[in-house]
């Protein structure tokens, strides 16, 4: 069963640092940076850079509102924002540099409004955030994707240190990376790409028991593969549409955290659910039973 999810589109001066922050919030299962609401219909940064199509650098965010609700993303994209600024945020200056709330769906419309009146209320200063539907929007250049994880000195004027990411602490930078930031660890270097001693899979952030033993198998793909999760309950499947294909992604439920993808190329046109080891966290079968008590009394 697919999840059905949500898309909003966020300005907020260089998009580098804007992606950078909204991609580490929980519930958030895709970023994107490109260009919005402009009038130029084939954008390029130096274009938009010169002033010369009216975009705003945005971020298109797609977030599982299960996890996370609008109103929450909304409170901390207000957090790294002046919202105050006409056409400048931290050292940039320009109209692409503006702050904006772009819905996708009509029904995002009401929260976005209520949002801002309420922070207009709180405030004696003009609030100057544009907020209005997504007219267009166009992904940035290859190079601008992900910038600040390709090119973690690169300049930002986010304070990334803003996000509490507490919840996390136990994670390796790579588990965080791939578990958070829908990172891919790199074919055949995965602890359990070549395993299979008998126990069970559960996931690195919370525990969660995800896949067993009996169902995985050698597919020589270079990650670990198993043919059907622990329980249908125990993940969701996302539309992933980055890297300019169209994939099934396979994330936890309870946790939200990117497991790898599902294709139907396994053993006897089963399904294989393909999984970064980085995700999981292995239990022998002599351990399994005592976990699982464990687990059920927490």
């Amino acid at each position: 069963m697919f999840t059905k999810l949500n898309v909003i589109y966020l300005a907020g001066g260089c998009f580098w640092g804007v992606e950078a922050f909204i991609s580490r919030l929980k519930g958030v299962n895709q970023t994107e940076v490109g260009y919005a609401n402009g009038h130029d219909l084939a954008p390029t940064y130096e274009k938009v850079c010169a002033g010369k199509t009216g975009h705003a650098e945005s971020v298109k965010v797609t977030y599982n509102p299960e996890i996370v609700s609008l109103e929450e993303i909304l409170e901390n994209y207000y957090r790294i924002i002046d919202p105050y600024s006409i056409n400048r945020q931290g050292p940039d200056i320009g109209t692409q540099y503006r702050t904006g709330v772009y819905w996708q769906d009509y029904s995002q419309k009401e929260c976005v409004l209520k949002f801002f009146s309420q922070k207009q209320n709180e405030s004696e200063n003009k609030i100057v955030v544009e907020v209005g539907p997504i007219n267009s929007f166009y992904p940035a250049e290859d190079y601008h994707q992900k910038y600040l994880e390709r090119n973690p000195r690169g300049y930002c004027h986010v304070d990334l240190n803003l996000i509490n990411d507490e919840e996390f602490n136990h994670l390796t930078k790579e588990e965080y990376e791939i578990t958070q930031l829908a990172m891919t660890e790199q074919p055949f270097s995965g602890k359990y790409d070549d395993f299979f001693e008998d126990g069970v899979y559960v996931d690195v952030v919370n525990g969660e028991v995800l896949f067993s033993s009996e169902d995985k198998f050698d597919s020589g793909c270079g990650w670990p593969a198993f043919s059907k999760p622990i329980s249908e309950d125990a993940i969701t499947k996302n539309r992933d549409y980055s890297h300019g294909s169209t994939r099934i992604e396979v994330r936890a439920r309870k946790s939200n955290s990117h497991l790898g993808h599902v294709f139907n190329d396994g053993p006897g046109g089963s399904k294989r659910y393909c999984i970064n080891s980085a995700a999981l966290k292995f239990i022998a079968k002599d351990d399994a039973e005592d976990y699982l008590n464990e687990k059920n009394k927490s």
